[in-house]
């Protein structure tokens, strides 16, 4: 095989999220099988999942393939040590692409043909879809269900909270970062208080938090490809939500995807 270099994956996101995910999974998949790569990004959640380092610590080098997510970068620089450039984008409105200058991309990859349908533009790119972690579960039979995600108005988590009650189940149980703010106060908040519900946070271990409920409600408004629903239906859990019905890869199919554009052979 000829020699990819040295990846580099610059992130302006490394805290608990699926494009966080995506890149620790994405490094570890690439070097096991040979292909150096480390994931750069500013917060410290990374750290230890990965071969990483802090988002300060990245510097371009004569041929590195730079896969960069929700940043900028000096094209300059990028073109003084030959790098080849790919955006790996997990975002919609968050990152909007159209009427950007994506002159300095050789590629762009999105997760979703929805995803890239809804950005409409104009610069080559593919689909690759994220790895989905396959989650050993036991179902413990509990009446416990849970709600998995950010807690914001995107997610609705509030929906999900009333579509779980509704369908008799006995608690319900938040997975997921929770902000204070106005969307909380006025929506969660009153769930929160008036029934058996419980906010249990970000758990970095899936299997703790899929073997701890009977089912997954999910009702997003909004996904780039559905990544709870992927690891329900790999698990068997069932899943309640706004169906995305997105291609779930295996781990070979995945690298053989990467390699194409790491090799700029498509």
């Amino acid at each position: 095989m000829p020699n990819i270099g040295n990846v580099k994956i610059l992130s302006g996101w490394s805290n608990p999220g699926g494009s966080t995910v995506a890149h620790i999974n994405l490094c570890n998949l690439l070097n096991a099988n040979g292909i150096n790569c480390t994931f750069y990004g500013p917060h410290e959640w990374h750290l230890d999942k990965c071969k990483s380092s802090s988002y300060h610590r990245f510097a371009e080098e004569e041929g590195d393939v730079v896969i960069s997510h929700f940043c900028n970068i000096n094209p300059e620089r990028l073109k003084y040590y030959g790098c080849r450039h790919i955006l790996y984008c997990h975002e919609k409105d968050l990152f909007p692409l159209k009427g950007a200058d994506l002159s300095t991309y050789d590629y762009i990859v999105f997760v979703s043909e929805a995803q890239r349908k809804w950005h409409d533009i104009n610069h080559p790119s593919v689909i690759i879809p994220p790895i989905v972690d396959k989650i050993d579960w036991v179902k413990p039979n509990n009446g416990v269900a849970g709600v998995i995600g950010s807690v914001d108005k995107n997610k609705g988590t509030h929906i999900s909270i009333k579509k779980a009650l509704e369908a008799g189940f006995s608690k319900v149980n938040i997975y997921g970062r929770a902000l204070r703010n106005e969307y909380f106060e006025e929506q969660v908040l009153p769930c929160v208080n008036s029934a058996d519900v419980e906010i249990k946070g970000h758990y970095d271990s899936k299997e703790d938090m899929y073997n701890e409920v009977d089912a997954v409600f999910h009702y997003s408004n909004s996904e780039t490809y559905g990544l709870v629903e992927a690891e329900c239906k790999l698990a068997g859990i069932p899943f309640y939500g706004l169906k995305n019905k997105r291609e779930i890869l295996s781990k070979e199919e995945t690298l053989k995807a990467w390699k194409k554009i790491l090799l700029n052979t498509l």
